[in-house]
């Protein structure tokens, strides 16, 4: 059903998966509106407990905005950053989505991830990438600056690694963007998909209910004051306690088997 990306659901995981190679899997509007559409499809799903994302082929995740749509925005005079419309315009949508999903969301990296596809790879929970990817900001290099994805990397990289990004615009390996927080784990290029397959099953044992209540409760205390944030999560947990799935955590502990959680 949709012509920019894939979407299949096996053993309980959603697999989105950005689907133009030729054009390095760079985002058209096109695209954003169908995985926002997807995005809603495996939120829906109660079958699905988890999400990765990743690119087709092995040269590119994303390789940001499809800039020839950008030029021809601008030559039809039609503004890109109207502010009566920024809320509406379908990179906001997508970065803003999210946070909302309800669901954990895996970023698989085959290929290298630059511009906004590094804000997208960001902007997921965890972020696995094959060994000889690379990433990067290249925005400044044509001169432009990384202004949408900006937020997304700063939640996730400390001040003076993120300038170094946006200044030079030059890449960085996995390896490197492990080490100042944009990649959560770096395997060997054949171990990509094994690794991507065991901790996406891993999470998809756990109480959807709790990873939901639990993700949801990361981003409500989000720049929130510290007694602020203390009372939302005890409320939190108060709520997620008397939960079914919780009792049968419990229950299961001290049986010594393994759960059965059904979400509820």
């Amino acid at each position: 059903m949709y012509e920019t990306i894939l979407y299949e659901v096996a053993e309980r995981v959603a697999r989105i998966t950005l689907n133009r190679p030729d054009a390095r899997n760079a985002l058209s509007d096109p695209m954003i509106g169908e995985l926002l559409d997807a995005f809603e499809r495996a939120k829906a799903d109660g079958g699905v407990r988890v999400i990765v994302l990743t690119g087709a082929g092995d040269r590119a995740f994303c390789a940001g905005a499809d800039l020839g749509g950008l030029g021809r925005a601008q030559a039809d005079g039609r503004s890109v950053a109207d502010p009566g419309a920024i809320r509406e315009s379908a990179p906001f949508r997508l970065f803003t989505a999210f946070p909302k999903l309800g669901k954990p969301i895996i970023a698989r990296l085959a290929g290298h991830a630059v511009a906004g596809g590094l804000g997208l790879a960001a902007a997921c929970d965890l972020v696995v990438a094959a060994d000889d990817v690379t990433l990067g900001t290249p925005e400044v290099n044509v001169g432009l600056w990384p202004m949408m994805i900006m937020a997304i990397i700063n939640r996730n990289v400390a001040p003076k690694h993120a300038f170094k990004l946006y200044y030079t615009g030059q890449r960085v390996t996995a390896a490197e963007g492990r080490e100042i927080g944009l990649v959560t784990e770096v395997v060997p290029r054949a171990e990509l998909d094994a690794r991507v397959d065991e901790l996406a099953r891993t999470i998809a044992a756990k109480s959807p209910l709790g990873l939901r209540r639990g993700r949801d409760a990361f981003f409500a205390i989000e720049g929130r004051p510290l007694e602020d944030q203390v009372e939302h999560l005890l409320s939190q947990l108060v709520g997620l306690a008397a939960t079914e799935d919780a009792k049968e955590g419990i229950a299961a502990f001290l049986e010594n088997r393994a759960p059965d959680f059904q979400g509820r």
